[in-house]
């Protein structure tokens, strides 16, 4: 049998279901599924057997054909599979908590997680493969994050933009900062090599609009071209000495020994939902969670978030 890996995508085509349904199947283990780096993956074979396992004989089907006599094809799929899963895209462990209490809530969300940065995450929104996107893109020339990137990433798409936190972002350096590292231009002096973010995450995006007012090309620093997919990795990146400079947020400074923190800018880091889902059980249940006491406070001993604005809807595309 042909056994090639597919992705979530290939196995919703096979068997007619939407992606959401797939990572749910996964979630549940019902789909065997395993990881190639960050992405998932699920065998030819696998999907054979799941079909195979899921199939009800004739005389066996009773009720269930007769409800599905009654539902109207295309919404067979709608009524069978549960329209409570919900999928979050992102990168902060502010998202790892919020899925944690979603999974717990009353109203029985499924939360899944989508580990993408900034702008894939919001691509991943307009497709339609997750129901929620995060974001911390700031635009240079209005000097806000988000609002105006949503504005044009999600065209003819009403969404709602909705605050989780404030973050500041700096350069991680060496212990002592031997090098004096104190600013953006110091990044283009020859004797520093800088490790960069994913094209698409926001500390990248940061970075490029920093260098693109001050007519700096990226190609003209040390180490630019080297990325690593998440702040954490930057950080140890650093305190390994395979860089002199990388760019992350304060939270995962605190994590990784042996570099100190310069603060450059404050971010905001803010959830979008379309409009259109604003009203579902589980937006209702996100702005329950954003606002709670319990919640916040479990955030605030993380320690490096500004939450005083955690929950509030920021702007409306």
């Amino acid at each position: 049998m042909d056994n090639r890996p597919l992705t979530p995508q290939e196995v919703a085509d096979i068997l007619k279901i939407s992606k959401s349904t797939v990572y749910d199947l996964m979630k549940r283990r019902e789909l065997n599924s395993y990881r190639v780096g960050k992405k998932l993956r699920v065998d030819l074979s696998d999907v054979e057997k799941y079909k195979n396992k899921t199939k009800i004989p004739v005389q066996e089907a009773g009720l269930a054909d007769a409800v599905k006599s009654t539902v109207p094809a295309a919404y067979e799929e709608q009524y069978f599979s549960s329209n409570n899963t919900f999928i979050i895209s992102g990168q902060d462990v502010i998202l790892d908590i919020l899925c944690r209490y979603l999974n717990k809530h009353p109203a029985g969300i499924r939360a899944l997680r989508s580990y993408e940065g900034s702008y894939n995450a919001v691509y991943a929104l307009y497709q339609g493969e997750v129901q929620a996107a995060t974001a911390h893109m700031w635009d240079s020339k209005t000097g806000e994050y988000n609002v105006s990137y949503i504005e044009r990433m999600l065209p003819g798409t009403p969404a709602v933009i909705i605050r989780l936190a404030g973050r500041m972002q700096g350069f991680y350096v060496s212990k002592g900062n031997p090098r004096e590292i104190r600013d953006w231009r110091d990044l283009r002096r020859p004797d520093i090599t800088i490790v960069n973010r994913e094209k698409g995450s926001g500390t990248r995006i940061l970075l490029d609009e920093h260098l693109r007012k001050m007519g700096i090309s990226g190609r003209s620093i040390k180490g630019y071209y080297k990325e690593y997919q998440s702040h954490i990795a930057v950080a140890s990146s650093v305190a390994r000495g395979e860089a002199d400079c990388g760019i992350g947020n304060e939270k995962a400074c605190l994590q990784v020994q042996g570099i100190d923190f310069i603060p450059i800018q404050k971010e905001q880091y803010d959830m979008i939902l379309k409009k259109e889902d604003i009203n579902t059980p589980a937006a209702d249940a996100i702005f329950s969670i954003l606002r709670s006491e319990e919640f916040k406070l479990e955030l605030q001993g993380l320690g490096g978030y500004d939450l005083d604005d955690i929950g509030r809807i920021i702007s409306e595309t």
